[in-house]
């Protein structure tokens, strides 16, 4: 019953947001809610939903300030010598672009933290593809994409939990597969080509004519810096970012209370006078509440489904499906489904509840632990996760980026489940997975 419910749930949540009957925080609240009660959980929906609340406070807190900082960021400039040096090296191809964009989130994934990821990248591409009126689901799905197979990383989270929840070191289950991610990759960087080569020719037949150099601030629907800062006030902005951006990466305080305190000192050395920060704050205000309010709905999902008790019983029931003529082919299996089961278990719901489960049953046909855990990472919240409504970061891509869930999912999940598909066929070719 349980698992009938929770299945419902998700599938419900995806028909109403890829239809657009409904928007994505509508139905992030309503569904569970209605299979809640259904199932007999309506007196206990407040205490759920306020668990749910409660872990995703802190992503929250950090989104809000994070987006106010890079927002304050772009509008004094920071960013102008990047997006000057990008459109000469792309020369306003939408090829180079694309591929620049895939390799600039590989670099700057290699954090291990989506969320960080996603605020860097599509803070400093986006005025790019505004000016040259490229779509902003190319954006977010070549971003999603890099940050997707980069996931995979020892120390980003579905490793991290694999190897926790089997017991092994996160070395046995990596190492193995540095062939396979380097081919993932390479796929990423195939796709971003050919992403681009379809925006490219979109654009050509929008303006046949010879389109011409770009210059920085010109371009429909881009922003213009109303002054630019003296030379003094951008190495500040630039010292204090790159601070930031050590300090996130080597964790010397959580990240909520990093952004607050950056994003503090930026304004008051930024605008000094008290009317002058109202402006930004005001001006800014819609994304950071359009931002916020999606991750507190998600907060409401999962906390749902995870105190309703549907997660572990979806988990059971999706182990339960597996034939035992399939046994011997186990990892395989696992690799193959693991990145579609993002759209539908949260990772610790995956790496806790269904990993453990699968690794049992794979001792009855002699597979090791670990070949279990490379097939999971694969998929499972690595390839998977910028496209999953069951993690907090997706939003921060959608928001910040300006694309709805619906149509992020429809344009990159095709791409993201051949990243899934040809890292396990390099992971067959090269024995990490058995045949």
């Amino acid at each position: 019953m349980l698992a009938a419910l929770g299945f419902c749930t998700i599938g419900g949540f995806l028909l109403l947001t890829m239809t657009k009957r409904v928007s994505v925080l509508v139905a992030l609240v309503l569904t569970p809610v209605v299979t809640a009660v259904i199932g007999g959980y309506g007196d206990e929906l407040g205490p759920m939903a306020l668990d749910g609340l409660s872990k995703v406070a802190p992503t929250g807190i950090m989104i809000a300030f994070a987006v106010l900082y890079f927002s304050l960021m772009i509008d004094a400039g920071l960013f102008e010598p990047l997006i000057r040096g990008i459109l000469r090296a792309a020369k306003n191809d939408p090829v180079r672009i694309t591929v620049g964009t895939a390799v600039l989130t590989v670099c700057v994934a290699l954090d291990g933290d989506g969320a960080s990821t996603f605020l860097i990248t599509i803070s400093a591409l986006l005025p790019v593809y505004q000016r040259l009126g490229m779509s902003r689901l190319v954006l977010a799905g070549v971003v999603g994409l890099g940050a997707g197979v980069m996931n995979m990383i020892p120390w980003g989270g579905p490793t991290a939990r694999a190897a926790a929840a089997l017991k092994i070191d996160t070395s046995d289950i990596i190492t193995p597969l540095l062939p396979a991610l380097a081919a993932g990759i390479a796929w990423v960087l195939l796709a971003a080509y050919l992403i681009g080569r379809r925006e490219r020719r979109r654009l050509g037949a929008l303006d046949p004519a010879p389109r011409a150099e770009v210059a920085v601030g010109d371009g429909p629907g881009t922003p213009r810096v109303a002054a630019r800062p003296g030379l003094a006030l951008t190495v500040f902005n630039l010292l204090l970012t790159v601070a930031l951006l050590v300090c996130l990466v080597l964790e010397a305080m959580p990240l909520p209370v990093l952004f607050v305190f950056a994003f503090v000192l930026a304004l008051l050395v930024n605008h000094p006078r008290w009317e002058d920060q109202q402006e930004l704050l005001e001006k800014h205000g819609k994304s950071v509440v359009l931002v916020i309010t999606m991750i507190f709905a998600a907060g409401v999902f999962t906390g749902i489904l995870g105190g309703t008790g549907m997660i572990g019983k979806m988990a059971e029931a999706l182990v339960d499906v597996i034939p035992d003529g399939l046994g011997g082919h186990l990892p395989v299996l696992v690799a193959v489904t693991s990145m579609p089961l993002s759209l539908v278990l949260t990772p610790d719901a995956y790496y806790f509840g269904v990993l453990p489960v699968l690794a049992g049953t794979a001792d009855a046909f002699g597979t090791d632990h670990a070949e279990i855990a490379r097939a999971a990472v694969l998929g499972q919240m690595t390839t998977g996760f910028p496209l999953s409504p069951l993690t907090a970061a997706t939003f921060i891509l959608l928001s910040m980026s300006g694309v709805q869930l619906g149509e992020h999912q429809r344009f990159i999940f095709r791409w993201a489940f051949g990243t899934t598909l040809v890292m396990t066929a390099a992971a067959l070719a090269t024995g990490a997975l058995p045949l």
